[in-house]
């Protein structure tokens, strides 16, 4: 599985980034594409312990989907975010795309020891590795999503 802390796997998601528009539609989802990068933007805050929201019920039985977020399977098609994750206003594409590049270098470049402790909101406790891992698929799959 990549991870966000590789150099080749950082180049080859800003590659995909570039190939996004303002006109650009989801395959899946109700999210326009801006939104998309206001909700990845959003996580990348999520794994750095820019915020950090509280267990949700559904976090109880967490540690039964844990694996699903660093192993090599891709996240389903239309899977719930965590409560408080939806972007639903009207996003501008070029400063969220923007903001989303600059968590990606944030974090790229500040390595495994930038990653929060705080757990999960659902699945529980990470380690570095694990949302490294998670946060090359997250950005994966909602560039799949937009066909890039």
């Amino acid at each position: 599985m990549k991870s966000i802390f590789e150099p080749e796997a950082k180049t080859e998601i800003l590659q995909r980034l570039e190939k996004l528009g303002p006109e650009s539609t989801g395959l899946w989802g109700k999210m326009k594409v801006a939104q998309m990068l206001a909700h990845c933007a959003n996580a990348m805050g999520l794994a750095m312990g820019k915020f950090k929201p509280r267990r949700q019920f559904m976090g109880i039985l967490g540690w039964l989907f844990r694996s699903s977020y660093s192993n090599e399977r891709n996240f389903p098609k239309n899977v719930k975010t965590i409560k408080g994750g939806d972007v639903v206003d009207e996003r501008n594409f070029e400063l969220e795309k923007q903001r989303l590049i600059a968590a990606i270098e944030e974090m790229h470049h500040g390595g495994e020891k930038i990653c929060t402790d705080h757990p999960h909101p659902i699945m529980g406790k990470f380690s570095p590795v694990e949302w490294g891992k998670g946060m090359y698929k997250h950005l994966d799959h909602h560039l799949r999503q937009f066909g890039v």
